[in-house]
């Protein structure tokens, strides 16, 4: 994984030109919003049983049948396995939040999800559902500007939006 910067440099130098301005300008732009990333990942993470919790608990209210007898969420074991599935999902996208690069995510945790889950048997329209409900309470939390850095963060928003809908469409 590299981050924004070691990406940018890595690059240029394969192209072996300078840092053009509006790298520059965007490297720039992205130490200006430094803070607001980390508070926006801080949130999360401070938050994250929360959010996995009360996701898991809407979705198998959607879904009985994933905790019914029979069901992919059915004994403690699998409901254990399906909740720290949704907890690295949201570790890696907090991943790519703070570093401003989602290939972090795609790397260590989306390439070959679906696979895996359509071996296992897994309904990924369902995890992609429990997905999307982390999205909804993770958005929540980093829009409450409560105690965290004043500014539009309207762009970071859009982008941890993003990140969570490339790792709900790559579970479906």
């Amino acid at each position: 994984m590299l981050d924004a910067f070691a990406k940018v440099v890595s690059q240029a130098d394969a192209r072996g030109e300078y840092l053009s301005a509006s790298q520059l300008d965007a490297l720039s732009s992205m130490v200006a919003d430094g803070n607001k990333r980390m508070d926006i990942v801080n949130r999360i993470t401070s938050n994250s049983s929360a959010i996995v919790a009360n996701a898991a608990r809407e979705l198998f209210a959607e879904q009985p049948q994933l905790i019914a007898p029979g069901g992919n969420a059915y004994t403690s074991r699998r409901m254990a396995a399906c909740l720290r599935d949704m907890e690295i999902i949201l570790r890696y996208i907090t991943y790519a939040t703070f570093s401003g690069d989602a290939s972090v995510l795609d790397d260590r945790c989306l390439n070959g999800l679906r696979e895996t889950y359509q071996a296992l048997g897994t309904p990924g329209a369902s995890v992609a559902v429990g997905v999307k409900k982390m999205k909804d309470a993770a958005i929540a939390i980093a829009n409450d500007n409560t105690g965290i850095t004043r500014g539009d963060c309207n762009s970071l928003i859009s982008e941890l939006s993003g990140y969570f809908d490339k790792a709900a469409s790559a579970v479906a």
